[in-house]
């Protein structure tokens, strides 16, 4: 008869086991969604906020940015929202930033709803979503890292959007491989640190802003 130790010993390798077949299916559920470039049209067009600089937008907003003035550009959708509020000691918010930006690259300003709120995905989605209600419109394109496409889709949809993704192919989050592993294996421990407590887990970028 197995002795007891022999139990615990199959007992941690199953969970080790489970555990890794946990990491390793969301890991490649983010990789496969980070894939997908949705341009069904929708009632908005959701830019996800990224750091800025007395508001210039860092290059890995800006390469957002870009991607949303193009979807507008298509006819994706009729109203642009950014999104995002203001770190101690900036004089601008990341959504009044992006939405600068996106005025100077010829959207139209009243085709542009700045949602001047949020220090995380899950707080700015959260707030995109009650603005978007209060507007009555409930389908959003998201657009941000191609890494972070899966958590932020999550996201919206239990925030009661019916969202896709189309993210940017631009800026530092996808320029090296280094930056593509990083990533992936950031937004995996956020999704399923989301999953698990439904709070957000946002980390800092190492691929430079």
């Amino acid at each position: 008869m197995p002795t007891v130790s022999l139990w615990i010993g199959r007992l941690i390798a199953g969970a080790v086991l489970i555990g890794l077949v946990l990491v390793g299916g969301t890991a490649f559920r983010v990789w496969q969604v980070a894939r997908i470039d949705n341009h069904t049209p929708a009632d908005a067009i959701v830019v996800l906020g990224a750091a800025q600089y007395s508001g210039t937008p860092s290059s890995v907003f800006e390469a957002r940015l870009y991607q949303a003035g193009r979807l507008y550009e298509a006819g994706v959708a009729p109203l642009v929202i950014t999104v995002g509020g203001k770190q101690e000691g900036d004089l601008y918010t990341e959504a009044a930033s992006g939405k600068s930006y996106l005025e100077d690259n010829g959207v139209p300003s009243d085709r542009i709803l700045a949602v001047e709120t949020g220090s995380d995905t899950l707080r700015s989605v959260e707030a995109v979503a009650a603005a978007m209600r209060e507007r009555g419109l409930s389908s959003a394109v998201l657009v941000s890292d191609p890494w972070h496409s899966l958590r932020t889709r999550t996201m919206a949809r239990d925030a009661g959007l019916s969202a896709w993704a189309a993210p940017t192919r631009t800026g530092p989050a996808v320029y090296t491989r280094e930056s593509q592993f990083h990533g992936i294996a950031r937004e995996t421990g956020a999704l399923l640190w989301y999953q698990l407590t439904h709070f957000s887990a946002d980390f800092p970028y190492e691929a430079g802003q």
